[in-house]
């Protein structure tokens, strides 16, 4: 096995190298003066099995476009030049919200996003907590790996959280199979019954509505789940509406932060003990100390490196 990431994954690509013991095959990057790009490999990679690292989320430096033509690119070239079989690894993968119709000509971005990895000749797609795992799964005619929240959550916030009396919560209907697994993940770990709730929410033209509440959250601590938090008002609500229900505590848990415009608010006032999310994006347009240490980011290093190993011939 062979693995490459694209210099603004290389972080993220250097630690799961690390984890399988080994180290990142060189990349040549040369940009155009027109603003055109080539990536090549440095090293022979026929008859090889290539795995190429790359998070597929808006900026910093470059725009979600970008990147994900740059990976796709280079899976071709590495197809081209005789690699046996091409795992693309993408710890955050963009696109996933549009998954099915709910307004006349709407797109399916997901499924567009499968054919474009179908036709450069991908082999195997790994990711983490996609938005809705089934049409994920139906979309992607080529081999997927799914790393879900337990896999990467479950042990730190055992630690945690503790023996306290607890229940998981997801904010709207749509999230409940994920909380659902994630709390018998939990479970299973602590050796403990955990309690589950969920809030119900309607979103149209990005304004949501929360509605009514199912558990019971007095004196317990509570986790919401959710597979990502943008502006964070989703989990601002549900925070709420369990603080009005009698909760000890509240932590906020996501696969992915992108904590997006207004995302400040989740560490102002007393929403939440703490705030989780994987390291699959870069808290990067966190600003004015917002990044305060109620923001706890869990490396996936090890997660992805483990789901390589069970994949590799």
């Amino acid at each position: 096995m062979r693995l490459f990431a694209l210099h603004e994954t290389r972080d993220h690509g250097d630690r799961i190298a690390a984890a399988l013991g080994r180290e990142l095959s060189a990349l040549e990057h040369r940009d155009f003066a027109d603003g055109e790009y080539k990536i090549r490999p440095l090293s022979p990679v026929r008859g090889d099995h290539v795995c190429i690292i790359q998070s597929l989320y808006d900026g910093p430096d470059l725009s979600v476009h970008d990147k994900l033509c740059r990976l796709l690119f280079l899976i071709a070239t590495m197809r081209d030049h005789g690699a046996t079989r091409v795992t693309a690894v993408i710890p955050f993968l963009c696109y996933g919200r549009k998954d099915r119709r709910t307004k006349a000509q709407d797109p399916l971005t997901v499924r567009y996003l499968a054919q474009l990895c179908d036709a450069v000749r991908c082999d195997d797609l790994m990711t983490l907590e996609t938005h809705n795992l089934a049409a994920f799964q139906n979309a992607f005619r080529l081999r997927t790996h799914h790393l879900e929240l337990g896999q990467v959550f479950q042990d730190v916030m055992a630690w945690r959280i503790g023996a306290a009396p607890l229940i998981v919560m997801s904010p709207d209907p749509g999230g409940v199979k994920r909380a659902q697994l994630f709390r018998d993940a939990l479970q299973d770990r602590l050796g403990q019954d955990v309690g589950f709730g969920f809030m119900e929410k309607r979103r149209s033209s990005g304004v949501m509505t929360s509605g009514d509440v199912v558990g019971d959250f007095a004196a317990k601590s509570v986790v919401i789940v959710d597979d990502m938090i943008a502006s964070g008002g989703t989990m601002i609500a549900a925070a709420q509406a369990c603080k009005a229900r009698g909760a000890a505590k509240v932590y906020a848990l996501a696969a992915h932060g992108l904590f997006t415009s207004g995302a400040e608010a989740l560490f102002l006032g007393d929403h939440f003990e703490r705030i989780f999310v994987s390291d699959s994006i870069a808290p990067f347009r966190l600003h004015n100390g917002a990044r305060t240490h109620r923001l706890e980011i869990v490396d996936t290093a090890d997660t992805f490196a483990n789901m390589l190993r069970a994949i590799a011939p």
